[in-house]
């Protein structure tokens, strides 16, 4: 093997000699480009002798291989001649890849040139308690408010006001009060919950209000006792007002069937759907959904939050909240967003998806409705909802055209009475359809406890008297056993955050989980309990 190489090289590395030259002329086809037609080979007469014949086919071969190469293109072209003689082709080669590898690398593909790019803003580790929890369309505005700023400078009880009426940082309390918004906290509430709407007036006085003096607006649908009236006046020194609710807007419509209403009430209540018996509680989700901001005391307000009986508040709260909603151009903020019973409204989606349809012109160019609907689900509404009862809103957005034709909307379609259409659901698909994602607000850093339901911020112990739950925590505790609906693939919290944090550990399968015993919604990379 070693003699056959030798003789290989010697016979390849000869400058004289071509070693098909005599063998096999015809090898040397003529080019099949036009361009090197004059590079064809002169035909052989067969007419002269063999040797005469090989002299020819010789003489031929040796003027097509001594004929000029034709001009190919050479990143060496470009190369100035004294760098040329110092660089081999080669060495020209792996350069000229690499130029073209970078290029590649740095220029994205081309479906994705025209995509505007969403960023999530999740840091893993908190710097603050307070944090940005929502996706945000940084190309939609030139200058977009940053709630993160706006919290590391206005925090430290900076707009306080004391109850001796001056203010905490020494500015004169009459000038902060002109700037401050026309906000107000308000109660539905019975004389008959005394009891608990002290426990939550206590606990929000006490952690916030007491330093900010915002007015209560308490409504009933009857007048409130003198009992009710010094009992809460005793636990605040901001304004309060006693309110009676409309009897129009707490009584049955004149549109509804009263037959077809008490079938309602008997079937859910005999399925075991929450509060599905109680007429009262029709009139309180239809009021709560459609007509406390029509109410005469709230014109003079922009902003409210929504107080419950017998609720806690369990961290200290250092900022102005409504200054902050404000300021930060927001529609709506919440703390929970967790499944509700499907079985209260089986028509709601339905009506909302005609609505839609009906009134085009009256969503929002930014609206985001994808993160309400299951795709495994034929895209039906997945029964996300905000949790209403803790909500923090401008007043002014409810008041608008689009959310009050979808009110009527639903109300002219009877799902207060013969469904039980709840305030919750009809707020959120309100929201979702009328506000920008980035006008909604995750009030993440309050630690609050609605019955079953709680939430409390991580790394907050210097200022909440809680133990920190992981942001799954109330996903589907209002969904009883019996009921039959699917829930989504992901929680609700996730579905609006997006990004980060739908991201699964690797390995993890729901399926999985579910075999084992667990629910399915273990399997995240972040818990909420970090950030």
């Amino acid at each position: 093997m070693g003699i056959l190489a030798t003789a290989a090289r010697k016979l390849f590395r000869s400058t004289d000699r071509d070693p098909f030259y005599e063998k096999s002329p015809k090898l040397l086809a003529t080019p099949s480009n036009p361009i090197l037609a004059k590079f064809e080979l002169p035909s052989v007469t067969p007419s002269c002798s063999s040797s005469s014949s090989s002299s020819s086919s010789l003489s031929s071969s040796s003027t097509f291989w001594n004929s000029p190469t034709p001009s190919i293109w050479s990143p060496r072209r470009y190369i100035p001649a004294r760098v040329r003689k110092s660089i081999s082709r080669r060495q020209v080669a792996v350069l000229t890849c690499g130029f073209f590898a970078l290029l590649v690398w740095i220029i994205p593909p081309p479906q994705t040139w025209g995509r505007q790019v969403v960023r999530i803003n999740v840091p893993h580790h908190l710097a603050s308690p307070y944090q940005v929890l929502r996706p945000i369309a940084e190309a939609a505005r030139k200058h977009p408010p940053d709630p993160q700023r706006w919290l590391e400078h206005n925090s430290n009880n900076k707009n306080a006001i004391s109850s001796s009426n001056r203010l905490v940082n020494a500015v004169s309390p009459h000038a902060l009060v002109s700037k401050r918004p026309r906000a107000a906290l308000i109660s539905l509430v019975r004389n008959s919950e005394l009891e608990g709407i002290v426990q939550s007036m206590t606990q929000l006085e006490y952690h916030w209000n007491r330093k900010y003096q915002y007015p209560w607006v308490f409504f009933n649908d009857e007048p409130f006792n003198d009992e009710f009236k010094a009992a809460t006046q005793n636990l605040t020194s901001s304004k309060i007002y006693y309110e009676v609710v409309p009897k129009d807007h707490w009584s049955l419509p004149d549109w509804i069937d009263e037959g077809r209403f008490m079938n309602s009430l008997e079937y859910l209540g005999a399925i075991g759907v929450g509060k599905g018996w109680m007429i009262s509680y029709r009139h309180m989700c239809r009021w709560n959904s459609g007509f406390f901001y029509r109410h005469p005391r709230l014109k003079d307000f922009d902003w409210y939050w929504r107080v419950e009986p017998d609720v806690h508040f369990f961290c200290d709260i250092d900022y102005d909240v409504f200054r902050f909603m404000r300021d930060n151009n927001m529609k709506y903020g919440f703390n929970m967003n967790i499944l509700d019973d499907a079985r209260s409204f089986p028509s709601l989606w339905a009506r909302t998806r005609s609505f839609i349809n009906a009134h085009p012109e009256l969503i929002h160019p930014e609206a985001d409705l994808d993160w309400l609907l299951d795709a495994r689900n034929n895209g039906d509404y997945n029964n996300c909802q905000f949790f209403s009862n803790f909500e923090v809103g401008d007043l002014n957005f409810f008041r608008g055209k689009a959310n009050e034709k979808y009110f009527d909307w639903l109300d002219r379609g009877g799902g207060f009475y013969y469904e039980r259409f709840g305030d919750a659901p009809i707020h959120t698909l309100s929201v979702a359809m009328f506000v920008p994602k980035s006008e909604i607000w995750f009030f993440r850093d309050i630690g609050y406890q609605h019955d079953i339901n709680r939430h409390c911020p991580p790394q907050s112990a210097h200022r909440c008297a809680c133990e920190p739950t992981p942001i799954d925590e109330n996903f589907y505790r209002l969904v009883p056993l019996e009921s039959p609906q699917k829930k989504p693939d992901d929680t609700c919290i996730r579905q609006f955050l997006g990004g980060d944090w739908l991201h699964k550990k690797v390995g993890w399968s729901q399926d999985g989980e579910r075999m084992f015993g667990g629910d399915g919604y273990h399997g995240y990379e972040l818990t909420g309990l970090d950030s």
